[in-house]
């Protein structure tokens, strides 16, 4: 009879990669582990790992028994966890996937500050531009700015974040004309690699219009702080969320263009993995997120 024991320990090993870490991790001996393993393995009359010197690795069979028994371990935490919370402070770690702009904007100072309030808790802060699978990670939070799928994952919205296009008042003296959306045409258009629909095609609403062109230019990134820095250096125009250059447009480094065009406008949101019982230290810190962008609000907006 497989009992959830057994799940767990081989949803372990498959997550360590490793009979030896997983027994560490569980606090068995390596040969208990194995014997569990291949116990299961009788039981269902199939090969679930294939084992060699360096590495093991999942078949067909282990793969759809994994993802059944994956949630075993986390169901089992998220219990631990709620009963901690009675009778103990806020305490654990935080795996957490944040797109650079918004990790430099504020999210690191925020999550020193909640760490200093909170000592218990520790968070590894991951600054990246591509959307992690965070069941497959094992991200705790995550924040996005996108137009959400569907999908199993819980969505907290923060606010709305509007983009703008603007460049040097010097590119801006020393070119062709940029009064309407065609013009862009004739202009070098720096594109920022992370838009839904490609970086190359820039979108707009006037009204109930809707309308998007196809742009080029000489460089294309990730990144808005380096297009930032290009616009800076008058190379050309750039389609941003105007959040990464609040301050330039207040200072008159850069200038908006086309302001009688409404560009896009995509929510922020901050997403976890559905758990039965959310972790206090999850509902604290997106409480704390969602104060942070909304004291800013008026730099998204």
């Amino acid at each position: 009879m497989i009992g959830a024991s057994e799940l767990a320990i081989f949803a372990a090993v498959v997550e360590e990669s490793s009979f030896s870490q997983a027994a560490l991790k569980i606090g068995l001996s390596k040969t208990v582990v194995s014997k569990k393993v291949s116990a299961l393995e009788q039981e269902l009359n199939t090969q679930l790992l294939y084992r060699t010197t360096r590495k093991l690795s999942l078949t067909d069979a282990g793969k759809l028994l994994y993802k059944h028994a994956k949630g075993i371990n986390q169901q089992a935490n998220d219990a631990f966890t709620a009963i901690n919370e009675l009778s103990q402070e806020v305490s654990g770690h935080i795996i957490m996937s944040v797109p650079t702009i918004s990790g430099e904007l504020l999210l690191a100072d925020l999550v020193a500050k909640f760490c200093k309030k909170y000592p218990k808790v520790s968070i590894e802060l991951r600054l990246e531009n591509k959307l992690v699978d965070l069941v497959e990670e094992g991200v705790d939070l995550a924040i996005r700015t996108a137009e959400l799928a569907d999908s199993s994952l819980i969505a907290v919205p923060l606010l709305q974040s509007s983009w703008v296009v603007c460049c040097s008042p010097e590119y801006l003296n020393s070119t062709n004309p940029l009064k309407e959306i065609d013009d862009l045409k004739m202009h070098n258009c720096l594109c920022y690699d992370l838009q839904a629909n490609g970086g190359n095609e820039w979108r707009f609403t006037k009204g109930e219009q809707q309308k998007s062109i196809l742009v080029k230019g000489s460089m294309s990134s990730n990144n808005a702080l380096s297009l930032k820095k290009a616009a800076l250096n008058d190379m050309g125009v750039i389609y941003v969320p105007k959040c990464s250059v609040y301050e330039e447009l207040q200072n008159g480094s850069l200038v908006q263009v086309l302001q009688q065009y409404k560009a896009r406008s995509l929510g922020v949101f901050a997403i976890y993995p559905y758990t039965r019982h959310k972790p206090e230290k999850i509902t604290l810190l997106i409480d704390s997120i969602k104060q942070a962008y909304r004291s800013l609000e008026h730099i998204f907006n």
